[in-house]
């Protein structure tokens, strides 16, 4: 692969990384346990997700992430615990997709890893706290499901086709910055709003 097709494929895992890190992990360890995603040399260094306790370790979590994030505020809880873990999770995979003889692209990998994991990561918590703040229950639970099949599909596309990489990566920036912008609108108009001043009294 080509350094753009490298550079798309690092910021899509990591971008989706700020989402399911856990998944991720799982996902990519069991595609590579099984035969399904036959890797390329220079992308050796993602083997070590295949062994049975990685994958276990990572499975594990990934399921107690698919019950709490389908939970009013529960999410919210496990997003602000994991705002260092996704960001770091998702900068180690980045990082593991680049040669190792060539640290300058390396280290630039690791940066721009790491700040686009936690820039979808904030997208996601500022989105689900506006979910949140819904009264019935279902919209959680519905949003919650389609980041999972979002995350593993995406993560599928752009582990075969290289090429759509980068493309993912695009589309993944620009929506975190969406959901973002479209969080802060929302809960400033919910938690914003100035109570009037009391009445004058005579």
């Amino acid at each position: 692969m080509g350094l753009i097709q490298i550079l798309g494929l690092a910021g899509s895992v990591s971008l989706l990384s700020g989402w399911r890190l856990y998944l991720c992990i799982f996902v990519t360890g069991l595609a590579m346990h099984t035969g399904w995603l036959p890797l390329p040399e220079h992308l050796a260094a993602l083997k070590a997700l295949a062994s049975p306790w990685v994958m276990g370790t990572a499975g594990f979590a990934a399921l107690c992430e698919f019950f709490a994030d389908k939970i009013a505020w529960l999410d919210s809880l496990w997003d602000t615990v994991h705002t260092v873990i996704r960001p770091l999770g998702g900068a180690m995979l980045a990082l593991s997709i680049v040669d190792p003889g060539d640290p300058a692209t390396q280290a630039i990998v690791f940066i721009l890893g790491g700040g686009a994991s936690l820039l979808a990561h904030g997208g996601k918590a500022g989105a689900r706290a506006v979910v949140n703040a819904s009264p019935e229950p279902f919209s959680n639970v519905v949003v919650s499901t389609a980041e999972d099949i979002a995350t593993t599909g995406l993560l599928f596309l752009a582990y075969t086709h290289p090429l759509a990489a980068g493309a993912i990566a695009v589309v993944l920036l620009a929506l975190a910055i969406w959901l973002l912008m479209a969080a802060r609108r929302v809960l400033r108009r919910l938690f914003g709003r100035r109570s009037p001043p009391p009445a004058a009294t005579d």
